[in-house]
């Protein structure tokens, strides 16, 4: 495989970060996204500023509102459109793809219950080494930066290792797992529980609150993980407790500054409102209620956040039902 061009679907935060980590290691990548008004910046002034306004982009990017031109005799293509839109932009496309498709979306699709690489082969029918996911902590500004990244690829070995050696840069590293479904829960989830440690520290809860929050948000990734067939030892890495950490805690995560905002008394409206941007989170605590009624299992954070989000169920009152939950003995 010889992997020259480069094209990513969606062009917000973390498409346009992507595109420019990636940009000294292909001859052209395309970013493709809806607005025309952001693409005609993109390609008259190498700028995002809706998104990322104090990067400078890399000539070789170039801005479509194509997305059958902007796929058309590229070598990669990533996804990185919001998760409850990717089956919708996908079925735009009217070419047969048969090559690497990398998905860079998080989440989890409500209706359907399905993981962004259950979309792209049901959709675009390409066969399951083709697909792969990339996830793990790495907010866009830092990785558009170019300050050092570490994240996961999931997928096909053999061709995943390829996909490594060209996508590796000075400041963006990639390993390598086969366990896609485990990487794909690990970024879905997280967000949720970001949510939850957000609404712990805008009620000014502590430390030690977050870290009991983290640790037992963990599990619950684990327990979705292997509902879904993945591998729990895969949430322990990047994937899973990295991507976790990072949005937990990190002063740029959207789902963690939409918790402290319900912590504060805000309504999910107003702090829907104020984050300006897409909260994956919102909509994934969506997917695990019904995948608790699926599966049968217990995930008493997200849980709360779904009654905090969805039954009008305060910040206060959540915290007092976990605490009072019946006492039982620790395990993974």
């Amino acid at each position: 495989m010889v992997f020259e061009k480069l094209t990513v679907l969606g062009a917000g935060s973390w498409g346009t970060a992507l595109a420019q980590a990636f940009s000294k290691n292909f001859s052209q990548i395309t970013l493709w996204g809806r607005d025309e008004r952001t693409i005609n910046e993109i390609n008259s002034i190498k700028k995002n500023s809706k998104y990322l306004p104090d990067i400078t982009l890399s000539e070789n990017i170039r801005g479509c509102t194509d997305i059958n031109e902007a796929v058309k005799d590229c070598d990669i293509l990533i996804v990185a459109v919001p998760t409850q839109s990717v089956r919708e932009v996908l079925k735009k496309i009217k070419y047969d793809i048969s090559i690497p498709v990398i998905s860079a979306s998080k989440g989890i699709e409500i209706n359907t219950l399905k993981l962004i690489s259950d979309i792209i082969k049901e959709v675009l029918g390409i066969q399951d080494d083709l697909i792969f996911a990339l996830s793990g902590p790495s907010f866009a500004k830092e990785v558009a930066l170019g300050l050092p990244t570490a994240v996961t690829l999931a997928g096909n070995i053999k061709i995943g290792e390829k996909l490594q050696e060209k996508l590796n840069t000075e400041t963006f590293r990639l390993y390598i797992t086969e366990d896609i479904i485990g990487a794909e829960i690990g970024g879905a989830v997280k967000n949720v529980i970001a949510i939850a440690t957000g609404a712990s520290d805008g009620l000014g809860l502590g430390n030690n609150a977050r870290a009991s929050l983290i640790t037992r948000g963990l599990y619950e990734m684990t327990k979705v993980a292997k509902a879904f067939g993945g591998k729990p030892e895969t949430l322990y890495g990047l994937a899973g407790l990295g991507d976790l950490v990072l949005t937990a805690t990190g002063e740029l995560s959207r789902n963690r500054r939409f918790g402290i905002l319900l912590g504060k008394g805000y309504s999910v409206e107003e702090a829907l409102k104020e984050v300006g941007q897409v909260v994956e989170g919102v909509k994934t605590v969506e997917a695990l209620k019904k995948i608790q009624e699926k599966f049968g299992i217990e995930l008493p954070i997200s849980e709360v956040v779904y009654q905090v989000v969805y039954e009008g169920l305060s910040p206060k009152e959540a915290v007092r039902i976990l605490m009072s939950r019946q006492p039982k003995k620790e395990g993974f």
